[in-house]
C-alpha cells in the first residue's frame, strides 16, 4: 500500500520527521521529540498507524520497540522533494533550483559547483 505525503496526519508527518532525523527511536524518544507533547499511549497508537501503512517498522530490544523507516532515506527524501517542488515550485525542477542558487547568503564550494555543472550537462540532450 503506498501512502502519498499528503495522506499524513499533522502527528503523523512529525512522528516520521523525528524517525527521519534520528534514524531510530523509542516511542518516549518520539513522544520527547514531539511539540504539545501527546500522551505515550497515543504516540504508541500513532506508530502503529505508520507501521500498518507500511512507512515505519520496529524490531523489539529489551522490552521496547525501536522503530525506523521502512523505506530507504533516499525515498523518503524524494517524496518530501517532490512535495515541496509540486507545492512551492509548479513542479518544476529549474525553478526549486533556481530558488536554492538564488540567496546570496549560500555560497557553495567549488566541487559543488562542478558537481551540479556535471548534473545538469548529464540532463541536456547532445
Amino acid at each position: 500500500m503506498a501512502v502519498k505525503d499528503d495522506q499524513l496526519s499533522k502527528r503523523e508527518r512529525q512522528a516520521m520527521d523525528i524517525v527521519y532525523r534520528l534514524g531510530k527511536a523509542t516511542a518516549e524518544e518520539i513522544q520527547e521529540e514531539m511539540p504539545d507533547s501527546p500522551s505515550y499511549s497515543a504516540v504508541r497508537a500513532l506508530l502503529s498507524i505508520l507501521v500498518g501503512k507500511k512507512l515505519l517498522k520496529h524490531t523489539r530490544e529489551s522490552r521496547r520497540y525501536v522503530y525506523e523507516l521502512a523505506i530507504s532515506r533516499e525515498k523518503a527524501r524524494d517524496t518530501a522533494l517532490r512535495k515541496i517542488m509540486r507545492t512551492f515550485f509548479d513542479g518544476s525542477p529549474g525553478k526549486l533550483m533556481a530558488s536554492l542558487l538564488e540567496t546570496k547568503d549560500r555560497k557553495l564550494p567549488p566541487e559543488e559547483v562542478a558537481a551540479i555543472r556535471k548534473l545538469l550537462d548529464e540532463q541536456s540532450p547532445s
